[in-house]
């Protein structure tokens, strides 16, 4: 009973978001004519919104220390709580949070599909570049514990974040053409997260895990990861601030986030991925022949 309960939640869940999408197609520019076809509205005017231009990138995404899959002892732990700065940001964040409805990010998705930025035409640089932080999570193949701190480190990664169906058609419209292109390079990997943070999601997503290797090509088990971390101070690091649409980042082989892309992908976007990241290959492949006797 639990779990056609569960079940049904993600099921209606579904059905309510992809209402709720084509409800916003349907009556923003919409309307049915008296011969039974669809035309625009003659006194239709476009929104402030819809005439906003995103603007690029701004800053560069992710957190200042370098990831570790070492957990944190006590005294690390104790170390940052006595941070009065950490405190102050984690204290501003909360009322930040606590100030947002529960419909703030479905109702972000009616600006631009959720898109709050475009994807750069180039890398970031890498003294300016920050990391991308270490996410725990279980493998679709051996269902152990892995760290993307661990597997990204001396490779060059495109790590994708996903949580919704519709993040998974976000993040494809991205990775395709590169995954088609690098996948069979043994220097490059494609890394998925599947994040649910919350915890009926979480219990849900791992009922239905075969399920999901299914629908996943065997050679990107082992780079599938599920996990139920709790992204809450870093998704403002990350750039993550919709929980409903998908996230991809370029991340190089010191783990720093040299590019990334959210929400749709324009055709420009993603052919900046795929050109960053043959760059990114051609550098750590000349750094290995360098290396090598």
């Amino acid at each position: 009973m639990l779990v056609r309960a569960l079940a049904h939640a993600r099921w209606q869940e579904t059905t309510t978001l992809r209402t709720f999408i084509q409800h916003l197609r349907c009556t923003r520019n919409l309307t049915s004519g008296t011969d039974g076809s669809a035309e625009k509205r003659p006194s239709a005017k476009a929104t402030p919104d819809e005439l906003t231009v995103l603007p690029f990138l701004q800053r560069p995404l992710g957190v200042k220390e370098k990831p570790s899959p070492v957990l944190k002892t006590w005294a690390d732990t104790r170390e940052e709580l006595m941070n009065q700065e950490t405190r102050l940001a984690q204290r501003e964040h909360l009322v930040k949070e606590a100030t947002k409805g529960y419909f703030t990010d479905l109702n972000a998705t009616r600006r631009h599909g959720g898109k709050t930025w475009i994807a750069p035409n180039v890398m970031i640089r890498e003294d300016k570049a920050l990391y991308f932080p270490n996410i725990v999570g279980s493998s679709l193949d051996t269902k152990s514990k892995k760290h993307t701190s661990s597997m990204c480190e001396g490779r060059i990664s495109v790590i994708s974040m996903l949580s919704t169906r519709m993040s998974e058609i976000h993040v494809n419209g991205f990775t395709t053409p590169t995954n088609e292109r690098y996948l069979s390079n043994p220097l490059y990997q494609y890394v998925q997260i599947n994040l649910q943070e919350n915890l009926l999601k979480s219990f849900l997503v791992s009922l239905f895990l075969s399920s999901i290797a299914k629908s996943v090509p065997q050679e990107l088990h082992s780079t599938y990861l599920v996990s139920s971390q709790n992204m809450e101070f870093v998704r403002e690091h990350l750039g993550m601030v919709n929980k409903h649409i998908g996230y991809v980042y370029l991340v190089d082989d010191n783990l720093k986030v040299r590019w990334a892309g959210c929400a749709d992908a324009k055709v420009e976007e993603t052919n900046a991925l795929e050109q960053c990241t043959g760059v990114l290959l051609s550098r750590l492949d000349k750094k290995r022949s360098v290396k090598a006797p």
